[in-house]
């Protein structure tokens, strides 16, 4: 029998900057230099636990949508068959890299509907970056040609969409049945394909990208897993960050870390996810840096989130 504080089924979400790093050239060659390096690390996971691997698609499908209009309207390629792309091709260059390194595991990339709300205000209020960074002169002309929310991205731009909360995943029975049976599986990739109810019965997609941390913590809940890991391209959650004095926070209670504020468009997102999987579940999430994920497995680095915390511990 498990032990309460035993780690057996981790959910990992990989943010879409680690595919594809701030500053990189966007092609198929860089993205599986990076993806090797993810899989690195997963794979050494993969070695002792039952892995389930979520990712971001930000950069990838913002390119694929700059592709796609100018070849015709942007309209031909809407944002959830562009995100159904995006986790194909994302998905095939991790299995890749992790069958190379792990031959003998069986593998599966599974395309995830995403129900999300008609009526979630997100469709009023873009807020979601998506694909490569440009100045502001080159944002505002792509915004006038396309149609296009743009919104500030540290010192460059970017264009924005909706990014309503997800409500259910179609295919978590079938997620489930993979990892029952000893597969890695990738899925729900860039939050997953954005689908909601038009009439009754039916489905279709809609145009949006849904938070891929948000989606993970709704998949981590869903296949009962005992830790839910967020990758990010920093060691953990810090308090004042970007401020002198900034200190990397160890272990906090949801309560507790919500009472900070943190950047909407980055770590906001990351915080909450991380507090809905603790309180749901009762179990931990923790948020922290890809090169310390064995450490982070066995407590040691990342900032963990936990019902059971007591008072906040810094590193």
């Amino acid at each position: 029998m498990k032990s309460e504080n035993e780690v057996r089924r981790v959910v990992v979400a990989l943010g879409g900057n680690a595919l594809i790093k701030r500053g990189d050239e966007m092609n198929t060659e860089v993205q599986r230099k990076n993806v090797a390096l993810v899989a690195d690390a997963l794979s050494e996971i993969a070695r002792e636990h039952e892995l389930v691997i979520t990712h971001g698609n930000g950069p990838q499908v913002g390119l694929l949508a700059l592709q796609a209009s100018s070849m015709g309207k942007p309209a031909d390629w809407p944002l959830d068959v562009l995100g159904a792309q995006s986790e194909g091709m994302i998905g095939y260059l991790i299995e890749q890299e992790m069958g190379n390194r792990l031959p003998d595991r069986k593998y599966a990339t599974l395309l995830t509907q995403v129900e999300v709300d008609p009526g979630d205000p997100a469709f009023d209020n873009p807020t979601k970056p998506i694909g490569p960074v440009y100045s502001r002169e080159q944002a505002d002309q792509l915004a006038s040609e396309y149609g296009w929310s743009i919104a500030p991205d540290n010192e460059y731009w970017r264009r924005v969409v909706p990014s309503p909360l997800p409500k259910r995943i179609y295919e978590i029975d079938t997620i489930r049945m993979l990892v029952d049976n000893g597969v890695i599986v990738v899925c729900s990739g860039g939050g997953g394909i954005p689908t909601m109810y038009v009439e009754e019965g039916k489905i279709s997609g809609v145009e949006a990208v849904i938070d891929k941390d948000r989606v993970g913590s709704l998949l981590a809940g869903g296949l009962d897993a005992d830790m839910f890991i967020i990758l990010t391209d920093v060691s953990g959650v810090y308090s004042n960050w970007g401020e002198e004095g900034a200190t990397p926070i160890r272990e906090i209670s949801p309560k507790a870390i919500r009472e900070y504020d943190f950047a909407k468009g980055s770590m906001g997102p990351k915080v909450e996810a991380a507090c809905e999987f603790a309180e749901r579940t009762r179990k931990t999430a923790v948020i922290g840096a890809l090169e310390d994920l064995s450490e982070i497995i066995e407590g040691r680095a990342g900032t963990r989130v936990s019902l059971f915390a007591g008072e906040t511990t810094w590193y």
